[in-house]
């Protein structure tokens, strides 16, 4: 009789560790960073991505929203950021330090 409810115990509890479930799958793009500009300038991705942004210039940069609803603050050489674009809309950015480079996200 032990033996068999040492098996149902065995059996609930390989049970409760199999059941959960994975992370859900968040699609990500990624802009890049160099020569000064964000490459490309402009991305279109689907409510809930997530977009990567990767510094790969020698000079610091920033991703800062126009409207200042984000800011990855001061992003170093190699430095990575990511932001989660919830919400359809035209999100417009620019680089705080270089206020001359421009990028959109377009969120359907």
């Amino acid at each position: 009789m032990k033996t068999i409810q040492l098996a149902v115990v065995a059996a609930l509890l390989i049970g409760a560790l199999g059941v959960a479930s994975p992370a859900p799958h968040i699609a990500t793009a990624t802009v890049h960073i160099k020569n000064f500009a964000y490459v490309p300038p402009n991305l279109t991705v689907h409510a809930g991505e997530r977009v990567t942004f990767v510094n790969d210039d020698d000079e610091a940069h920033t991703v800062t929203a126009t409207d200042k609803s984000f800011d990855s603050a001061g992003m170093d050489t190699n430095d990575k950021w990511q932001h989660v674009f919830a919400k359809p809309g035209t999100y417009t950015y620019f680089c705080q330090m270089h206020p001359y480079m421009k990028g959109a996200v377009t969120v359907l």
